[in-house]
């Protein structure tokens, strides 16, 4: 009895590795919104290098 609950849990284990390492193909969705991200970053640096050429 203890080897059959060890091997489901050896089994489960082994499983569920495989499931959640697996590649994910990329939408368009994610693309967009990696995307819009980006863009958002550029623009917040913008803005501060906008706000320390004030200072100066």
């Amino acid at each position: 009895m203890k080897r059959i609950a060890l091997l489901f849990a050896f089994l489960f284990t082994f499983s569920s590795a495989f499931i959640s390492c697996r590649e994910t193909e990329n939408t368009n969705d994610d693309v967009e919104l990696e995307e819009g991200m980006e863009d958002a970053g550029d623009e917040m640096e913008d803005a501060a290098d906008d706000i320390e050429d004030e200072i100066d």
